[in-house]
């Protein structure tokens, strides 16, 4: 698997973050989990990035910096057919040391609730993510949560 900067161009690229949108409004109503669209993530605060098997795009991530400290794990997705087979796991260790290399203190994120999320909630728990309050411009509904990450210096 190798991650990739993002290429906006690639057709695949943008199928899949039209998949990643659709699929967060599907278990959200729109308005209560914040996903990235497109020109969300050209913003210059955020890394986007890509993973690969050879010619096959397997998913994408991006870090969000909030401020000198603070690192957001943003738009997290593998796509359907390559689930359960370390995609989310090697995109979220190449966060995560993007966000020490850094000097990030804490890495935060936001997500949906329910069965869809479950996965991905189960991988962050995994990573030493805990549950906790809501931080940013963000507010809590029954449709989304958040969690965190403190790093070590």
């Amino acid at each position: 698997m190798e991650i990739r900067s993002g290429d906006f161009s690639d057709p695949r690229v943008l199928d899949l973050l039209r998949e990643h949108l659709a699929g967060m409004h599907a278990s959200s109503p729109v308005g209560c989990v914040s996903a990235l669209d497109l020109s969300g993530l050209q913003q210059p605060a955020i890394s986007f990035f890509t993973i690969w098997d050879g010619d096959d795009l397997l998913g994408c991530g991006a870090l969000n910096q909030l401020d000198a400290t603070t690192g957001e794990l943003k738009s997290m997705r593998v796509t359907a057919r390559h689930l359960r087979r370390g995609a989310g796991k090697r995109m979220l260790e190449h966060l995560i040391q993007l966000a020490r290399a850094r000097g990030y203190t804490r890495l935060s994120l936001e997500t949906g609730s329910g069965e869809p999320f479950d996965a991905a909630i189960a991988m962050y728990r995994r990573y030493g993510f805990t549950s906790g309050p809501a931080f940013g411009d963000y507010v809590g509904s029954e449709f989304n949560q958040f969690f965190h990450l403190e790093l070590l210096a």
